[in-house]
């Protein structure tokens, strides 16, 4: 998920999908906002992996809050989950430098609101959209196998 934006509708119902289909791990691509809307993340029945996006205002509060249940910091994030190494940003910017390293399974970002799934010679590319949907008026997120490397955009 990325570009929740504090829509604490478009989040509820985030996290009731990610537990209806029993995630192990929730990743979000930043812009939370504010820490109220951090806190209806606690209610996941997983850990979540998450960066700062260029909205993120009060870093502070928000670590602390997902501390408590998850991980944040600054982009970019890299992380092994299972046999896959991730890498996780906010911004598109550097995504094609990354990309070429060759390093990475996985990359997930956010800040455009589009969503985006692609292979990149073999880096799987993953923008989950907006959940927030302040811009798209579609709250989605998306859905990866890690084993197989597929990946699929949902609207909630």
């Amino acid at each position: 998920m990325s570009d929740s934006h504090d829509n604490l509708d478009a989040i509820r119902k985030a996290v009731r999908f990610f537990n209806s289909r029993q995630c192990e791990l929730v990743i979000h691509a930043g812009d939370f906002i504010a820490p109220f809307a951090a806190k209806e993340l606690v209610r996941l029945s997983c850990g979540i992996n998450s960066v700062f996006g260029n909205c993120d205002g009060e870093k502070a509060g928000l670590a602390e809050i997902i501390a408590s249940f998850g991980m944040i910091q600054n982009e970019p994030f890299a992380f092994n989950y299972g046999r896959r190494k991730f890498l996780l940003t906010h911004t598109h910017w550097a995504n094609e430098e990354h990309i070429r390293t060759g390093k990475y399974d996985v990359l997930i970002y956010g800040h455009t609101h589009k969503p985006d799934i692609r292979k990149v010679g073999g880096t799987l590319v993953v923008n989950p959209g907006e959940t927030g949907g302040w811009l798209t008026g579609k709250n989605s997120v998306a859905i990866l196998d890690s084993a197989s490397l597929e990946a699929d955009i949902i609207v909630l």
